[in-house]
């Protein structure tokens, strides 16, 4: 009887399970995942093996040499980081900020502790990837909007939603697209519109999630082409790929 009572209890404060495992979370803070599948996620702590350029996933640890995945040499931008890889709790949580425009308590904390701790000192400028006009009025926002104004406000320095744009729609990255689909699927489809704002800026580009970094080498040769000084790159998550 006390079990099905604080079963009830839980489903009034909790009314959600966890997206990963099913089961009823105990705290809010973790937003669509559960305590223990947020442990259970891959979070990056500064010892795993990655690709020095993109950030490409190796492995869990290793010794710290200056390593490349060889995939990223032509990308436009100079370095991408990102919170941890696309899976479980990290999953969850962009999947669920597609539909929802407020990230959960931990997924804040955990983008500002990234950013801090990843950015570069002369980064002067935030950046969202953005969305074509198609996609943004499906969803009614962006989320990279919401993530960009979250890295501006850790590293207290402006946010420019507006300078980066996509000129036209183009269909997402299916699994299985080679690098050479995906960039072509994207080139030409960014534009600055107010260069003069870009011009001298070091900036940091920010997206949910890096796949192959096509869209974030495309949005930062349009930025280039402003005369932008550097791009680098900040992604929630970063897709584990094979090689």
């Amino acid at each position: 009887m006390l079990e099905t009572f604080a079963d009830a209890l839980s489903s009034l404060f909790f009314p959600q399970r966890c997206a990963v495992c099913r089961k009823r979370p105990t705290t809010l803070a973790g937003g669509s995942a559960c305590d223990e599948c947020w442990a259970d996620t891959a979070i990056f702590n500064g010892k795993e093996m990655l690709c020095s350029k993109c950030g490409a996933y190796f492995g869990p640890e290793g010794i710290k040499i200056r390593r490349s995945c060889f995939k990223c040499t032509d990308h436009a931008y100079a370095r991408a980081f990102a919170c941890g890889l696309y899976e479980k709790a990290l999953a969850a949580e962009l999947l669920d900020l597609k539909s929802v425009p407020d990230p959960a308590s931990r997924l804040r904390d955990l983008i500002k502790e990234t950013v801090l701790n990843g950015s570069a000192p002369d980064i002067d400028l935030v950046v969202p990837a953005p969305l074509s006009r198609q996609r943004r009025a499906e969803r009614g926002f962006n989320q990279a909007d919401i993530i960009a104004s979250l890295a501006a406000r850790s590293l207290g320095i402006d946010v420019d939603l507006k300078s980066l744009v996509r000129t036209r729609h183009t269909i997402p990255h299916r699994t299985g697209m080679d690098k050479i689909a995906r960039e072509r699927s994207v080139e030409g489809a960014f534009a600055v519109t107010r260069p003069n704002l870009i011009a001298g800026r070091t900036i940091l580009l920010v997206d949910d999630i890096f796949t192959s970094g096509s869209t974030a080498s495309a949005c930062a040769d349009a930025l280039l082409k402003s005369k932008a000084a550097r791009i680098d790159v900040f992604t929630v998550a970063r897709a584990a790929i094979k090689y």
